[in-house]
Protein backbone atom coordinates (compact mmCIF):
# COMPACT_ATOMS: atom_id res chain seq x y z
CA UNK A 1 0.00 0.00 0.00
CA UNK A 2 1.21 3.53 -0.67
CA UNK A 3 2.59 5.30 2.36
CA UNK A 4 1.38 8.76 1.30
CA UNK A 5 -1.24 10.40 -0.88
CA UNK A 6 0.32 11.90 -4.02
CA UNK A 7 -1.73 15.11 -3.94
CA UNK A 8 -1.69 15.71 -0.19
CA UNK A 9 0.91 17.36 2.01
CA UNK A 10 1.64 16.69 5.65
CA UNK A 11 0.73 19.47 8.11
CA UNK A 12 4.31 20.59 8.71
CA UNK A 13 5.04 20.85 4.99
CA UNK A 14 1.81 22.76 4.50
CA UNK A 15 2.79 25.22 7.25
CA UNK A 16 6.14 25.77 5.54
CA UNK A 17 4.43 26.37 2.19
CA UNK A 18 1.98 28.84 3.75
CA UNK A 19 4.91 30.66 5.35
CA UNK A 20 6.77 30.79 2.06
CA UNK A 21 3.67 32.13 0.32
CA UNK A 22 3.14 34.64 3.14
CA UNK A 23 6.66 35.96 2.63
CA UNK A 24 6.01 36.23 -1.11
CA UNK A 25 2.78 38.20 -0.58
CA UNK A 26 4.32 40.39 2.11
CA UNK A 27 7.01 41.35 -0.40
CA UNK A 28 4.26 42.20 -2.89
CA UNK A 29 2.48 44.39 -0.34
CA UNK A 30 5.75 46.21 0.42
CA UNK A 31 6.08 47.02 -3.29
CA UNK A 32 2.49 48.20 -3.75
CA UNK A 33 3.04 51.89 -2.76
CA UNK A 34 5.66 52.31 -5.51
CA UNK A 35 4.13 50.07 -8.16
CA UNK A 36 2.53 51.68 -11.22
CA UNK A 37 -1.24 51.88 -11.29
CA UNK A 38 -1.14 50.69 -14.90
CA UNK A 39 1.61 48.83 -16.72
CA UNK A 40 1.81 47.50 -20.24
CA UNK A 41 5.54 47.86 -20.95
CA UNK A 42 7.39 44.58 -20.84
CA UNK A 43 4.17 42.60 -21.02
CA UNK A 44 5.23 40.80 -24.18
CA UNK A 45 8.42 39.56 -22.53
CA UNK A 46 6.66 38.49 -19.35
CA UNK A 47 3.88 36.67 -21.18
CA UNK A 48 6.47 34.86 -23.30
CA UNK A 49 8.50 33.80 -20.25
CA UNK A 50 8.81 29.99 -20.46
CA UNK A 51 8.99 29.74 -16.69
CA UNK A 52 5.48 31.20 -16.56
CA UNK A 53 3.89 29.79 -19.69
CA UNK A 54 5.25 26.25 -20.05
CA UNK A 55 2.94 23.24 -19.70
CA UNK A 56 2.80 21.37 -16.39
CA UNK A 57 5.52 18.77 -16.05
CA UNK A 58 5.04 15.13 -15.18
CA UNK A 59 6.85 15.40 -11.86
CA UNK A 60 5.98 18.94 -10.76
CA UNK A 61 8.08 21.95 -9.76
CA UNK A 62 9.10 23.43 -6.37
CA UNK A 63 6.81 26.08 -4.91
CA UNK A 64 9.67 28.59 -4.73
CA UNK A 65 10.23 28.24 -8.46
CA UNK A 66 6.53 28.78 -9.19
CA UNK A 67 6.40 31.88 -7.01
CA UNK A 68 9.42 33.31 -8.81
CA UNK A 69 7.69 32.68 -12.14
CA UNK A 70 4.64 34.61 -10.95
CA UNK A 71 6.46 37.52 -9.38
CA UNK A 72 7.54 39.42 -12.50
CA UNK A 73 4.03 39.65 -13.92
CA UNK A 74 2.06 40.74 -10.87
CA UNK A 75 2.38 44.45 -11.63
CA UNK A 76 1.29 43.99 -15.26
CA UNK A 77 -2.03 45.49 -16.43
CA UNK A 78 -4.41 47.18 -14.01
CA UNK A 79 -2.93 47.40 -10.55
CA UNK A 80 -6.12 47.64 -8.54
CA UNK A 81 -4.05 47.20 -5.38
CA UNK A 82 -2.64 50.70 -5.90
CA UNK A 83 -4.08 53.71 -4.14
CA UNK A 84 -3.37 55.66 -7.36
CA UNK A 85 -5.80 53.56 -9.40
CA UNK A 86 -8.92 55.72 -9.95
CA UNK A 87 -10.47 53.82 -12.89
CA UNK A 88 -13.72 51.79 -12.97
CA UNK A 89 -14.63 51.21 -9.31
CA UNK A 90 -11.25 50.94 -7.59
CA UNK A 91 -10.70 48.03 -5.27
CA UNK A 92 -7.52 47.54 -3.28
CA UNK A 93 -8.64 44.16 -1.96
CA UNK A 94 -8.28 43.80 1.81
CA UNK A 95 -5.28 41.53 2.48
CA UNK A 96 -6.93 40.13 5.60
CA UNK A 97 -9.56 38.48 3.42
CA UNK A 98 -6.78 36.19 2.18
CA UNK A 99 -6.78 34.66 5.68
CA UNK A 100 -10.46 33.85 5.37
CA UNK A 101 -9.94 32.40 1.89
CA UNK A 102 -7.04 30.27 3.10
CA UNK A 103 -9.25 28.81 5.81
CA UNK A 104 -12.24 28.36 3.51
CA UNK A 105 -10.23 26.74 0.73
CA UNK A 106 -8.31 24.45 3.09
CA UNK A 107 -11.29 23.07 4.99
CA UNK A 108 -13.25 23.14 1.69
CA UNK A 109 -16.73 23.01 3.19
CA UNK A 110 -19.66 22.60 0.82
CA UNK A 111 -22.04 25.46 1.60
CA UNK A 112 -24.84 24.76 -0.86
CA UNK A 113 -26.66 22.91 1.91
CA UNK A 114 -26.71 23.62 5.63
CA UNK A 115 -25.64 20.08 6.44
CA UNK A 116 -22.46 20.47 4.39
CA UNK A 117 -20.90 23.06 6.70
CA UNK A 118 -23.32 24.15 9.43
CA UNK A 119 -21.04 26.63 11.20
CA UNK A 120 -19.89 28.37 7.99
CA UNK A 121 -23.43 28.49 6.61
CA UNK A 122 -24.63 29.88 9.95
CA UNK A 123 -22.12 32.75 9.96
CA UNK A 124 -22.98 33.49 6.32
CA UNK A 125 -26.61 33.80 7.36
CA UNK A 126 -25.55 36.07 10.21
CA UNK A 127 -23.66 38.28 7.73
CA UNK A 128 -26.72 38.45 5.48
CA UNK A 129 -28.84 39.44 8.49
CA UNK A 130 -26.32 42.20 9.27
CA UNK A 131 -26.48 43.43 5.67
CA UNK A 132 -30.27 43.50 5.82
CA UNK A 133 -30.11 45.53 9.03
CA UNK A 134 -27.45 47.87 7.61
CA UNK A 135 -29.66 48.63 4.60
CA UNK A 136 -32.72 49.21 6.79
CA UNK A 137 -34.76 46.42 5.22
CA UNK A 138 -37.31 44.41 7.25
CA UNK A 139 -35.69 41.87 9.55
CA UNK A 140 -37.56 39.01 7.89
CA UNK A 141 -35.98 39.75 4.51
CA UNK A 142 -33.63 37.20 2.98
CA UNK A 143 -30.49 37.23 0.89
CA UNK A 144 -27.67 35.39 -0.81
CA UNK A 145 -23.99 36.09 -1.39
CA UNK A 146 -22.95 35.76 -5.01
CA UNK A 147 -19.84 35.98 -7.17
CA UNK A 148 -20.65 39.61 -7.97
CA UNK A 149 -23.29 42.17 -8.86
CA UNK A 150 -24.01 40.68 -12.28
CA UNK A 151 -25.04 37.31 -10.83
CA UNK A 152 -27.02 39.05 -8.09
CA UNK A 153 -28.83 41.11 -10.73
CA UNK A 154 -29.60 37.98 -12.76
CA UNK A 155 -31.26 36.34 -9.77
CA UNK A 156 -33.10 39.55 -8.87
CA UNK A 157 -34.69 39.89 -12.30
CA UNK A 158 -35.54 36.19 -12.35
CA UNK A 159 -37.41 36.69 -9.07
CA UNK A 160 -39.11 39.83 -10.41
CA UNK A 161 -40.17 37.90 -13.52
CA UNK A 162 -41.69 35.09 -11.48
CA UNK A 163 -43.42 37.40 -9.02
CA UNK A 164 -44.71 40.22 -11.23
CA UNK A 165 -44.21 39.73 -14.97
CA UNK A 166 -47.05 38.83 -17.32
CA UNK A 167 -47.26 35.30 -18.67
CA UNK A 168 -46.25 36.53 -22.10
CA UNK A 169 -42.82 38.03 -21.47
CA UNK A 170 -43.02 39.92 -24.74
CA UNK A 171 -45.58 42.19 -23.05
CA UNK A 172 -43.53 42.88 -19.93
CA UNK A 173 -41.76 46.21 -19.47
CA UNK A 174 -38.76 47.00 -17.24
CA UNK A 175 -37.96 50.68 -16.58
CA UNK A 176 -34.48 52.07 -16.05
CA UNK A 177 -32.28 54.92 -17.37
CA UNK A 178 -29.36 55.26 -19.74
CA UNK A 179 -27.15 55.58 -16.65
CA UNK A 180 -28.03 52.12 -15.34
CA UNK A 181 -25.38 49.42 -15.36
CA UNK A 182 -25.41 47.25 -18.49
CA UNK A 183 -25.88 44.21 -16.21
CA UNK A 184 -29.58 45.15 -16.04
CA UNK A 185 -30.25 44.76 -19.76
CA UNK A 186 -28.03 41.69 -19.93
CA UNK A 187 -29.85 39.98 -17.07
CA UNK A 188 -33.24 40.83 -18.60
CA UNK A 189 -32.26 39.04 -21.82
CA UNK A 190 -30.87 36.06 -19.92
CA UNK A 191 -34.12 35.54 -18.01
CA UNK A 192 -36.18 35.62 -21.19
CA UNK A 193 -37.17 39.18 -22.04
CA UNK A 194 -36.69 40.67 -25.51
CA UNK A 195 -34.34 43.64 -25.80
CA UNK A 196 -37.23 46.06 -26.26
CA UNK A 197 -38.65 45.08 -22.85
CA UNK A 198 -36.09 47.34 -21.16
CA UNK A 199 -37.43 50.88 -21.44
CA UNK A 200 -35.10 53.85 -20.98
CA UNK A 201 -36.71 56.63 -18.95
CA UNK A 202 -35.54 60.23 -19.38
CA UNK A 203 -33.31 61.73 -16.71
CA UNK A 204 -33.11 65.19 -15.18
CA UNK A 205 -30.16 67.57 -15.53
CA UNK A 206 -28.22 65.63 -12.87
CA UNK A 207 -28.68 62.29 -14.62
CA UNK A 208 -31.31 60.95 -12.21
CA UNK A 209 -34.48 59.22 -13.33
CA UNK A 210 -37.26 61.77 -13.82
CA UNK A 211 -40.36 60.56 -11.87
CA UNK A 212 -42.78 62.59 -14.02
CA UNK A 213 -41.35 61.14 -17.23
CA UNK A 214 -41.52 57.68 -15.70
CA UNK A 215 -45.23 58.07 -15.02
CA UNK A 216 -45.81 59.30 -18.57
CA UNK A 217 -43.92 56.33 -20.00
CA UNK A 218 -45.83 53.83 -17.86
CA UNK A 219 -49.17 55.28 -18.97
CA UNK A 220 -48.12 55.26 -22.61
CA UNK A 221 -47.03 51.63 -22.40
CA UNK A 222 -50.24 50.55 -20.73
CA UNK A 223 -52.19 52.42 -23.39
CA UNK A 224 -50.35 50.34 -25.99
CA UNK A 225 -51.36 47.08 -24.33
CA UNK A 226 -48.05 46.41 -22.61
CA UNK A 227 -47.63 45.24 -19.00
CA UNK A 228 -45.24 47.34 -16.89
CA UNK A 229 -43.98 45.20 -14.00
CA UNK A 230 -40.48 46.24 -12.88
CA UNK A 231 -38.71 49.49 -12.02
CA UNK A 232 -34.91 49.55 -11.66
CA UNK A 233 -33.47 52.44 -9.67
CA UNK A 234 -29.80 53.25 -9.16
CA UNK A 235 -28.37 53.99 -5.72
CA UNK A 236 -25.12 55.32 -7.13
CA UNK A 237 -24.46 54.76 -10.82
CA UNK A 238 -21.12 53.34 -11.89
CA UNK A 239 -20.65 56.07 -14.48
CA UNK A 240 -21.02 59.24 -12.40
CA UNK A 241 -22.24 58.06 -8.99
CA UNK A 242 -25.64 59.77 -9.15
CA UNK A 243 -28.48 58.48 -6.98
CA UNK A 244 -31.97 58.27 -8.42
CA UNK A 245 -34.78 59.87 -6.33
CA UNK A 246 -35.44 56.67 -4.44
CA UNK A 247 -38.36 57.80 -2.20
CA UNK A 248 -40.31 59.19 -5.14
CA UNK A 249 -39.61 56.11 -7.26
CA UNK A 250 -40.64 53.83 -4.38
CA UNK A 251 -43.96 55.68 -4.15
CA UNK A 252 -44.54 55.23 -7.89
CA UNK A 253 -43.60 51.56 -7.74
CA UNK A 254 -46.05 50.96 -4.91
CA UNK A 255 -48.85 52.91 -6.57
CA UNK A 256 -48.32 51.33 -9.98
CA UNK A 257 -47.72 47.85 -8.50
CA UNK A 258 -44.25 47.49 -9.94
CA UNK A 259 -41.45 45.37 -8.56
CA UNK A 260 -38.80 47.83 -7.32
CA UNK A 261 -35.23 46.65 -7.88
CA UNK A 262 -32.45 48.88 -6.56
CA UNK A 263 -28.94 48.63 -7.94
CA UNK A 264 -26.72 49.66 -5.04
CA UNK A 265 -23.70 47.63 -6.13
CA UNK A 266 -21.43 50.68 -6.03
CA UNK A 267 -23.18 53.07 -3.68
CA UNK A 268 -25.08 50.98 -1.16
CA UNK A 269 -22.43 50.69 1.54
CA UNK A 270 -22.18 54.46 1.87
CA UNK A 271 -25.34 53.99 3.91
CA UNK A 272 -23.02 53.03 6.77
CA UNK A 273 -22.09 56.73 6.98
CA UNK A 274 -24.34 59.57 8.14
CA UNK A 275 -24.03 61.45 4.83
CA UNK A 276 -24.56 58.33 2.77
CA UNK A 277 -27.58 57.32 4.79
CA UNK A 278 -29.12 60.73 4.09
CA UNK A 279 -28.44 60.52 0.35
CA UNK A 280 -29.69 56.94 0.10
CA UNK A 281 -33.02 57.41 1.81
CA UNK A 282 -35.51 55.00 0.26
CA UNK A 283 -32.99 52.24 -0.40
CA UNK A 284 -34.72 50.15 2.24
CA UNK A 285 -37.94 50.10 0.19
CA UNK A 286 -36.63 47.92 -2.63
CA UNK A 287 -38.19 44.54 -3.32
CA UNK A 288 -34.70 43.46 -4.31
CA UNK A 289 -31.38 45.14 -3.64
CA UNK A 290 -27.95 44.39 -5.11
CA UNK A 291 -24.76 45.20 -3.19
CA UNK A 292 -21.11 44.56 -4.02
CA UNK A 293 -18.95 44.06 -0.92
CA UNK A 294 -16.02 43.93 -3.35
CA UNK A 295 -16.70 47.61 -3.94
CA UNK A 296 -17.95 49.44 -0.86
CA UNK A 297 -16.48 47.03 1.70
CA UNK A 298 -13.13 46.91 -0.13
CA UNK A 299 -13.15 43.13 -0.43
CA UNK A 300 -11.39 41.26 -3.26
CA UNK A 301 -13.26 40.65 -6.48
CA UNK A 302 -15.89 37.94 -6.49
CA UNK A 303 -18.15 39.05 -3.63
CA UNK A 304 -21.66 40.26 -4.47
CA UNK A 305 -24.94 40.19 -2.60
CA UNK A 306 -28.66 40.10 -3.31
CA UNK A 307 -31.15 41.07 -0.60
CA UNK A 308 -34.82 40.23 -1.05
CA UNK A 309 -37.72 41.81 0.84
CA UNK A 310 -39.99 38.79 0.31
CA UNK A 311 -37.98 36.06 2.01
CA UNK A 312 -39.72 33.35 0.01
CA UNK A 313 -39.11 34.91 -3.40
CA UNK A 314 -35.57 33.54 -3.76
CA UNK A 315 -36.79 30.06 -2.89
CA UNK A 316 -39.73 30.18 -5.30
CA UNK A 317 -37.46 31.03 -8.22
CA UNK A 318 -34.39 28.96 -7.47
CA UNK A 319 -35.45 25.84 -5.57
CA UNK A 320 -35.62 22.54 -7.44
CA UNK A 321 -36.60 18.98 -6.60
CA UNK A 322 -33.99 17.22 -4.51
CA UNK A 323 -31.57 15.02 -6.41
CA UNK A 324 -31.52 11.34 -5.45
CA UNK A 325 -27.89 11.54 -4.35
CA UNK A 326 -28.89 14.06 -1.65
CA UNK A 327 -31.51 11.83 -0.05
CA UNK A 328 -29.27 11.09 2.95
CA UNK A 329 -28.36 14.76 3.55
CA UNK A 330 -30.89 16.41 5.80
CA UNK A 331 -32.55 19.44 4.24
CA UNK A 332 -31.66 22.55 6.21
CA UNK A 333 -33.54 25.72 6.98
CA UNK A 334 -30.93 27.70 5.05
CA UNK A 335 -29.87 25.69 2.01
CA UNK A 336 -28.25 28.26 -0.29
CA UNK A 337 -28.73 25.88 -3.22
CA UNK A 338 -32.46 26.66 -2.94
CA UNK A 339 -31.83 30.41 -3.00
CA UNK A 340 -29.49 30.89 -5.95
CA UNK A 341 -28.48 29.35 -9.31
CA UNK A 342 -25.53 27.60 -7.65
CA UNK A 343 -25.46 24.20 -6.04
CA UNK A 344 -21.73 23.94 -5.53
CA UNK A 345 -20.42 27.14 -3.99
CA UNK A 346 -17.64 28.19 -1.60
CA UNK A 347 -18.28 29.38 1.93
CA UNK A 348 -18.48 33.04 0.88
CA UNK A 349 -19.64 34.35 4.21
CA UNK A 350 -16.23 33.84 5.79
CA UNK A 351 -14.66 36.49 3.55
CA UNK A 352 -17.05 39.08 5.05
CA UNK A 353 -17.31 37.67 8.56
CA UNK A 354 -13.58 37.65 9.30
CA UNK A 355 -12.64 41.22 8.21
CA UNK A 356 -15.79 42.77 9.69
CA UNK A 357 -15.11 41.12 13.05
CA UNK A 358 -11.35 41.64 12.83
CA UNK A 359 -11.34 45.35 11.92
CA UNK A 360 -14.77 46.33 13.27
CA UNK A 361 -17.54 48.05 11.35
CA UNK A 362 -16.24 51.44 12.48
CA UNK A 363 -13.07 51.01 10.43
CA UNK A 364 -15.13 50.49 7.28
CA UNK A 365 -17.35 53.45 8.13
CA UNK A 366 -14.33 55.71 8.58
CA UNK A 367 -12.88 54.60 5.25
CA UNK A 368 -16.15 55.35 3.46
CA UNK A 369 -16.41 58.75 5.12
CA UNK A 370 -12.88 59.52 3.99
CA UNK A 371 -13.76 58.66 0.37
CA UNK A 372 -16.69 61.08 0.47
CA UNK A 373 -14.37 63.76 1.85
CA UNK A 374 -11.69 63.10 -0.77
CA UNK A 375 -14.19 63.27 -3.64
CA UNK A 376 -15.62 66.56 -2.43
CA UNK A 377 -12.12 67.98 -1.93
CA UNK A 378 -11.01 66.83 -5.39
CA UNK A 379 -14.06 68.44 -6.98
CA UNK A 380 -13.38 71.77 -5.23
CA UNK A 381 -9.70 71.80 -6.11
CA UNK A 382 -10.32 70.82 -9.75
CA UNK A 383 -12.62 73.81 -10.06
CA UNK A 384 -9.63 76.05 -9.22
CA UNK A 385 -7.37 74.64 -11.95
CA UNK A 386 -7.19 76.83 -15.08
CA UNK A 387 -8.27 74.90 -18.16
CA UNK A 388 -10.44 72.50 -16.15
CA UNK A 389 -14.21 72.66 -15.89
CA UNK A 390 -15.88 70.59 -13.18
CA UNK A 391 -19.30 69.11 -13.64
CA UNK A 392 -21.92 68.46 -10.94
CA UNK A 393 -20.68 68.04 -7.36
CA UNK A 394 -20.08 64.37 -6.54
CA UNK A 395 -23.15 62.59 -5.23
CA UNK A 396 -20.89 59.99 -3.63
CA UNK A 397 -17.22 59.38 -4.52
CA UNK A 398 -17.05 59.78 -8.32
CA UNK A 399 -15.93 63.12 -9.79
CA UNK A 400 -16.33 64.08 -13.47
CA UNK A 401 -14.72 67.05 -15.19
CA UNK A 402 -13.54 68.31 -18.58
CA UNK A 403 -10.61 70.11 -20.07
CA UNK A 404 -11.94 73.44 -21.25
CA UNK A 405 -10.71 76.33 -23.36
CA UNK A 406 -7.45 74.75 -24.56
CA UNK A 407 -6.11 76.61 -27.60
CA UNK A 408 -6.45 74.73 -30.89
CA UNK A 409 -8.55 71.88 -29.48
CA UNK A 410 -12.21 71.25 -28.75
CA UNK A 411 -13.06 70.20 -25.22
CA UNK A 412 -13.63 66.52 -26.09
CA UNK A 413 -10.18 66.11 -27.64
CA UNK A 414 -8.59 68.22 -24.92
CA UNK A 415 -10.11 65.98 -22.22
CA UNK A 416 -8.84 62.85 -23.94
CA UNK A 417 -5.40 64.44 -24.22
CA UNK A 418 -5.44 65.40 -20.54
CA UNK A 419 -6.23 61.87 -19.38
CA UNK A 420 -3.73 60.30 -21.78
CA UNK A 421 -0.86 62.57 -20.71
CA UNK A 422 -1.55 62.37 -16.99
CA UNK A 423 -1.58 58.57 -17.21
CA UNK A 424 1.24 58.23 -19.73
CA UNK A 425 3.87 56.77 -17.41
CA UNK A 426 1.40 54.45 -15.66
CA UNK A 427 2.03 55.77 -12.16
CA UNK A 428 -1.49 57.24 -12.04
CA UNK A 429 -4.57 55.83 -13.70
CA UNK A 430 -7.99 57.34 -14.28
CA UNK A 431 -10.27 57.26 -17.30
CA UNK A 432 -12.65 59.03 -19.62
CA UNK A 433 -16.37 58.50 -19.89
CA UNK A 434 -19.32 60.14 -21.60
CA UNK A 435 -21.62 62.53 -19.77
CA UNK A 436 -24.49 63.92 -21.83
CA UNK A 437 -22.68 62.65 -24.91
CA UNK A 438 -19.52 64.63 -24.14
CA UNK A 439 -16.13 63.27 -23.13
CA UNK A 440 -15.36 63.74 -19.44
CA UNK A 441 -12.54 62.74 -17.16
CA UNK A 442 -13.77 60.34 -14.50
CA UNK A 443 -12.10 60.09 -11.11
CA UNK A 444 -13.43 57.26 -8.94
CA UNK A 445 -12.26 57.14 -5.33
CA UNK A 446 -13.03 53.92 -3.47
CA UNK A 447 -9.82 52.12 -2.54
CA UNK A 448 -8.87 51.70 1.09
CA UNK A 449 -5.32 52.58 -0.03
CA UNK A 450 -6.34 55.94 -1.51
CA UNK A 451 -5.62 58.79 0.86
CA UNK A 452 -5.17 62.55 0.52
CA UNK A 453 -1.58 61.94 -0.64
CA UNK A 454 -2.64 59.97 -3.72
CA UNK A 455 -5.37 62.45 -4.60
CA UNK A 456 -2.92 65.35 -4.16
CA UNK A 457 -0.48 63.68 -6.54
CA UNK A 458 -3.17 63.21 -9.19
CA UNK A 459 -4.46 66.78 -8.91
CA UNK A 460 -0.92 68.16 -9.09
CA UNK A 461 -0.30 66.22 -12.29
CA UNK A 462 -3.62 67.37 -13.80
CA UNK A 463 -2.66 70.96 -13.05
CA UNK A 464 0.75 70.50 -14.68
CA UNK A 465 -0.67 68.99 -17.86
CA UNK A 466 -3.41 71.61 -18.15
CA UNK A 467 -0.89 74.42 -17.65
CA UNK A 468 1.38 73.01 -20.36
CA UNK A 469 -1.46 73.29 -22.90
CA UNK A 470 -2.51 76.78 -21.88
CA UNK A 471 0.95 78.34 -22.00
Amino acid sequence: MPTSLPLDVDPDTFRTMVGETGDFLAAFLRRVPDMPAWKQEGGTDILADPALRKAPSEDGRPLAELLRALERGLDLGSNTASGRFFTAIPNGGLPTVAIAELISNTVNKFSGKMAGGPSLVAIENDIIAWLIQAMGMPSDSNGILTSGGSMATLSALACARDAAAPGDLRQGVIYTTDQAHFAIAKAARLVGFPREAVRTVATDAAGRMDPARLIDTIRADRGNGLKPFCLVASAGTTNTGVVDPLPALAEIAERERLWLHIDAAYGGFFRLTARGSDKLQGIERGDSLVLDPHKGLFLPFGTGCLLMRDAAALHRTHAADEAAFFRDMKKGEADFADLSPELTRPARGLRLWLPLHLHGVGAFRRELDEKLDLARTAWKRLSDIPGISVQAPPALSIVTFRASGWPGSDDDRATETLVREVCADGRLRFSTTLVDGKVAGRLAILSHRTSAAEVDELLHRIREVAASHLS
